[in-house]
């Protein structure tokens, strides 16, 4: 741990005369400094200052091999510019041009030799106070940085558990396995990789496309849990969940939100026009098309209280021959090829290890992007 009192901080003297370094050495232990090493070569300046990584270098100006300004320029490149390290110049020469190059360069005081030591002694101990003020404020803006970050997690985590909870909600209405969101969720992502979608924008439709169903919440059990056909009236009851999913979403700043506002509204889309909105090829966003084939595949593959589940090769198959009519080409085709990788297969494998909705743990960057 640092000392944080000037006495307890570490002080390099670097100058080429012995006597000097000597006699600089002796007035700070005689003032109660603890920590001071003083050295003669430049040469191995920087390795004795990397290796005892001092608070304050007393740098002597006129040196043979390396003068201070060459030591200057090197510890430039050495220490950051966040990381306060005074350097204390001992010269002779009173020249302006000279101590305008050195404070160019980065020093932050002078001492002119002969040297006073109560003059020594005071300027030590400004620059010392001023470099234990610096790790002062350092560590409590880590410490204010840390807590930022700790309060964004816990945001994130509650944003999560929120969206969770909303998609849960709605696949509780009418998916006995709870997990017809997940599925979806992954799925369309798995399809939007093999399209080519940036990884951004995967991990986005993943978790913005378990929220595909939310309006359902507005559409009464009778018609949800309705064992039979749907009238024309219940059709129109039941259509009228992509409205009230993308009512229930929109209005968001978060990209995830608005990209599920819009998945909400487009996911009943056919390629051929005769979807919910009419909306045909390329009019259709890709979300929603991606989403279609997820959505339509899992609901093949699984009980719902007005149908059986069908079997996983012939909802392939269904899946596949609806390429160019109810789905896009494109996505049918990336499908097709998750199929024959053994990814489909998959899905729930998929889930359980990431834990999917039920952990809660949707990636913060996701949750709080802009």
């Amino acid at each position: 741990m640092h000392s944080r009192t000037p006495e307890g901080c570490r002080i390099l003297v670097l100058d080429d005369e012995s006597t000097n370094v000597d006699v600089l050495q002796r007035i700070l232990a005689r003032s109660g400094y603890e920590k001071v090493r003083g050295i003669t070569d430049p040469r191995v300046a920087m390795e004795t200052f990397r290796e005892f990584q001092p608070d304050l270098l007393l740098l002597d100006l006129r040196m043979p091999h390396l003068d201070g300004f060459d030591v200057l320029r090197t510890l430039r490149g050495e220490v950051s510019e966040h990381d306060y390290r005074p350097v204390l110049v001992l010269t002779g020469d009173l020249a302006p041009e000279v101590r305008e190059r050195a404070l160019r360069a980065g020093a932050r005081d002078f001492i002119t030799k002969p040297f006073d030591v109560t003059e020594v002694l005071l300027r030590i101990r400004n620059l010392l106070e001023t470099r234990l003020l610096h790790l002062e404020l350092s560590d409590y803006n880590r410490t204010l940085e840390e807590r930022v970050r700790e309060r964004t997690r816990e945001l994130a985590q509650a944003q999560g558990e929120i969206l969770n909870r909303l998609a849960l909600a709605a696949e509780y209405r009418d998916d006995v396995t709870g997990r017809h969101a997940d599925r979806v969720g992954l799925l369309t992502a798995l399809l939007a990789r093999e399209l080519g979608r940036p990884e951004s924008e995967v991990q986005l439709l993943r978790w913005a496309a378990t929220l595909h169903d939310l309006g359902k919440i507005g559409v009464p059990d009778s018609i949800l849990m309705k064992p039979g056909p749907l009238t024309a009236e219940e059709y129109e009851a039941m259509k009228a969940h992509i409205g009230i999913g993308e009512r229930i979403l929109s209005g968001s700043r978060f990209p995830l939100l608005q990209l599920a506002g819009e998945i909400a509204r487009y996911h009943h889309e056919k390629w051929d026009g005769t979807g919910y909105l009419g909306l045909e090829g390329d009019e259709i966003p890709l979300s929603g098309r991606l989403v279609a084939v997820a959505d339509v595949f899992d609901s093949l593959t699984h009980i719902r209280p007005y149908k059986s589940a069908m079997d996983r090769d012939e909802a392939i198959d269904e899946v596949l021959r609806c390429s160019g009519s109810h789905f896009d080409p494109e996505v049918a085709d990336a499908f097709r090829t998750l199929v024959e990788r053994g990814d489909v297969l998959k899905l729930e494998e998929m889930i359980d290890r990431d834990q999917g909705l039920a952990s809660g743990m949707i990636p913060q960057e996701v949750l709080l992007e802009e």
